[in-house]
């Protein structure tokens, strides 16, 4: 089996794991020293069966951080923008809410922290997600934080990776 047939299989795997609540997790998160002492954070907006971030989202803002969310460009790119009220974003072509154009773009520099979502996510910080490639590609130069919250059983001891995947630097898991 390829490595491409095999990530297939465990997305297939992890659509199938019932959404767990991440909240304990995202405490854990905002207790971080590296979030504590940012001034921006960037995080993905949870749909399907990822965890629902907008309370994340809410307390990060709430915090005083500027909270950047991505926003997917032509030919798999991805850019982050601020968002202003988390009331106002607009669905992407995927359905994803996103900020709008009149929000600032946010440079990786301005960035401390991100927080990647995942399908499954292993111990050395490897990552399964939709198959895009779209974190991959961002976080090639990234020089900050890279960070997973992880459920028990989105937990796996070890995921097939390519030369291009990124692993995240740090993997919070429950159990």
């Amino acid at each position: 089996m390829t490595i491409k047939e095999r990530k297939e299989e465990l997305r297939r795997h992890a659509a199938a794991l019932p959404k767990a609540d991440a909240w304990p997790l995202f405490q854990r998160f905002l207790a971080l020293p590296q979030v504590e002492q940012a001034d921006t954070v960037m995080v993905f907006y949870g749909t399907a069966r990822e965890p629902d971030t907008l309370p994340l989202i809410r307390a990060l803002m709430e915090r005083g951080k500027r909270v950047a969310l991505p926003v997917c460009l032509p030919h798999r790119g991805m850019e982050a923008r601020a968002v202003l009220d988390p009331d106002l974003l607009i669905p992407n072509r995927y359905g994803i809410p996103e900020p709008d154009g009149s929000c600032p773009v946010v440079g990786k520099h301005e960035i401390a922290v991100v927080l990647v979502p995942h399908l499954l996510c292993d111990r050395d910080g490897y990552r399964l997600g939709w198959g895009g490639g779209y974190y991959d590609r961002w976080l090639a130069d990234f020089a900050g934080l890279t960070v997973c919250v992880c459920s028990a059983q989105r937990l796996v001891d070890e995921l097939p990776h390519e030369t291009f995947d990124v692993p995240v630097k740090l993997v919070l898991f429950d159990g």
